[in-house]
C-alpha cells in the first residue's frame, strides 16, 4: 500500500513493456523484446555503427575489465567502440533516450540501484565468436544487467550464425538469433552465455551493462 501511494504521488505510470521485461527477469533471469526500438531508430543506429566502422574507430575486443584487459582471439573475435553518453552524437542520443527511461523504471519499481551505464558498439566479422563466459568479474561485481541490441539488416538470415546462447540455471539452453531490433537483457552475475560463430556477413550490435555503485 505504501509503495502504491508513493507511485501515485509521483504520477507513476505503469509501462507494459517494462513490466514484461521485469516479469521475465524475475521468472527466468533473462528477457527478449523485439519491439524495444522502432525500425527507424534501428536504421539510425545501424548507419552510425557502419559509419564509425568505415572510419576505422573500432579496436579489437579484449577479455577482462578495463583495468585488466587481455586480447585473446581464441576466446572472442569481435571489434568494439565504447560509447560516452556525455559526448553522445545524434544516433547515440536516440539510443540513450530509450535506455534511460527503462533504467529509471527499474530503479523505481525494483529498487535496483543502477547508477551507471556502460555500452559499446560491437561488430563480429565472419568467422568470429565469443566463447562461453560470465559478464561479472572477480574484481568488479557492479554489473547487474547485461543488454544486447541487435542492429543487423532486416533481411538477416538465421543461417548467418552469430546466435546468442544463454545457459539457463536449470541446465538447458536458450538460442537467440540476432534479429534486427531485438533486445536481450539478462542477469550479468548469474547467466553464462556465448556468441556462436558468424558464418556469413557481419553481426552488428550495441552491448552493455547496467551497473550499481
Amino acid at each position: 500500500m505504501e509503495n502504491q501511494e508513493l507511485f501515485e504521488q509521483v504520477d507513476f505510470k505503469v509501462n507494459p513493456q517494462y513490466e514484461k521485461i521485469i516479469e521475465e527477469l524475475l521468472r527466468q533471469q533473462y528477457s527478449i523484446t523485439d519491439t524495444f526500438f522502432e525500425a527507424s531508430e534501428i536504421e539510425i543506429l545501424r548507419t552510425a555503427t557502419l559509419g564509425k566502422l568505415e572510419e576505422d574507430q573500432f579496436k579489437k575486443a579484449a577479455i577482462g575489465n578495463r583495468t585488466n584487459e587481455v586480447i585473446a582471439k581464441t576466446i572472442r573475435g569481435d571489434f568494439i567502440l565504447w560509447m560516452d553518453e556525455q559526448k553522445a552524437d545524434a544516433a547515440e542520443k536516440v539510443f540513450f533516450s530509450k535506455i534511460n527511461p527503462l533504467v529509471n523504471y527499474l530503479n523505481a519499481t525494483c529498487f535496483m540501484g543502477i547508477l551507471h551505464k556502460e555500452f559499446h558498439y560491437a561488430v563480429y566479422p565472419t568467422g568470429t565468436f565469443y566463447k562461453r563466459h560470465l559478464d561479472a568479474f572477480q574484481n568488479d561485481s557492479r554489473r547487474k544487467l547485461s543488454m544486447v541490441c541487435y542492429l543487423n539488416e532486416e533481411n538477416w538470415l538465421k543461417t548467418n550464425g552469430g546466435e546468442l546462447v544463454i545457459y539457463k540455471l536449470d541446465g538447458t539452453e536458450e538460442i537467440i538469433y540476432p534479429l534486427p531490433g531485438r533486445v536481450v537483457i539478462f542477469e550479468s552475475q548469474l547467466l553464462e552465455h556465448e556468441v556462436k560463430v558468424v558464418k556469413n556477413d557481419q553481426r552488428l550490435s550495441i552491448t552493455g551493462w547496467l551497473k550499481t555503485r
